[in-house]
């Protein structure tokens, strides 16, 4: 885990927290859900700080601080958990890493210095209807057709798909997974945009009706991209795991203010034994939380271990930042459960960071299969 952090990466920490403070404050985002405001020009200021480069080429001006994309990540991640900010954060990333990963130099070259620079947003299709975040439960189709490919299918859940114009679509082809770039503007793609529980992100759906694109907006060979799903999932997890950490920390923190400042029986209800040991079991868990997430993304630099540790962080940490946040929401009283207060901020944002790219019940089941043992339902 980040005993310390490097001086670059302390930077970018403090940087993050203050450009949110200022441009995006917590109090401000039920205002930003009531709205239909434009968040392009927020989302390329955020970019210039880095949020969408870590996982490029040094060629485009892009990469990691310390050598290690991952471990940069998961900082910028847990600041943006605090402050439950808008975003395709983790989409962006994965799209980023697969173009920089299996992209033609010519495709690079002209999807990469937009994306990277928060001019135009790339999100990974993945996930199908049903709750379907298994790449084993995947139909769509890609399948090469001489110089085209032709996408047929549909992609649910998809992170600002609204605002996206470039589509990273994972599917099965020529006998196994296959991904390719769509542009959002083709013809026979139709996007359904939508909502969620969380204040300031939204989803949505995609119908590819025999979308046809050139062969070279494929990534990698057809059928040949299982390692390279996989690994994007990796990522994706544990940016999540990070992010949900710290919404579970900010929310922490402030009820341990709260719990000095609130009075019963003439003194602080924190003073309080059975408080007293509450507070040290969340902590417990929040180290824990963070301990598993920085470890994740170490293994996925150094690719050691990284499938198995980042479904552990994803199974441990959902749990262990909703059950924290409802404790803490008991420690504030009525107030916690009221729209003014932050609690549920915060609690959208983990909720649905649980569900999404996977349940820790699927992960569950996935971790027993690659220890040789059969889940219990």
């Amino acid at each position: 885990m980040h005993f310390e952090l490097t001086p670059e990466q302390e930077e970018l920490r403090a940087t993050t927290a203050r450009f949110l403070e200022e441009t995006m404050p917590v109090s401000g985002l039920r205002a930003l859900w009531e709205s239909d405001a434009d968040l392009g020009e927020w989302w390329a200021r955020s970019a210039d700080l880095g949020w969408a480069s870590l996982f490029g080429p040094e060629a485009f001006d892009a990469g990691s601080l310390s050598g290690g994309a991952a471990a940069d990540a998961v900082i910028l991640a847990e600041e943006i958990g605090r402050g439950a900010a808008p975003g395709p954060f983790h989409a962006v990333n994965a799209f980023v890493a697969a173009l920089t990963t299996r992209g033609s130099e010519d495709r690079q070259a002209e999807w990469l210095p937009a994306v990277l620079g928060g001019a135009v947003i790339g999100t990974w299709a993945f996930a199908e209807a049903h709750d379907a975040w298994s790449p084993a439960e995947l139909a769509t189709s890609i399948a090469v057709e001489g110089d085209d490919v032709v996408v047929t299918g549909s992609k649910h859940y998809v992170e600002s798909v609204a605002d996206a114009e470039l589509l990273l679509v994972t599917g099965v082809g020529n006998g196994g997974l296959t991904q390719v770039v769509v542009p959002a503007g083709t013809a026979g793609v139709v996007v359904h945009p939508g909502r969620s529980i969380d204040l300031s992100r939204t989803f949505g759906a995609v119908d590819f009706d025999a979308v046809r694109v050139p062969r070279d907006h494929l990534l990698g060979a057809p059928g040949g991209a299982a390692e390279d799903v996989e690994r994007l999932l990796q990522v994706v997890l544990v940016l999540q795991s990070a992010e949900m950490h710290g919404a579970a920390g900010r929310v922490f923190d402030a009820t341990v203010e709260y719990a000095k400042d609130r009075y019963a029986f003439g003194r602080p209800i924190g003073s309080f034994q059975a408080l007293k040991h509450r507070f040290a079991d969340m902590l417990q868990r929040l180290e824990f939380s963070r301990a598993i997430s920085d470890g994740a993304a170490r293994a996925i630099d150094v690719d050691d271990d990284a499938a198995r540790l980042a479904r552990v962080a994803k199974c441990y940490v959902a749990d262990a930042a909703l059950d924290i946040v409802d404790d803490c929401v008991q420690i504030n009283g009525g107030i916690g459960i009221t729209w003014e207060h932050d609690a549920h901020v915060f609690s959208r944002r983990i909720a649905l960071d649980r569900a999404l790219w996977g349940s820790p019940e699927l992960h569950k089941e996935e971790l027993a299969g690659m220890l040789g043992m059969e889940a219990v339902r």
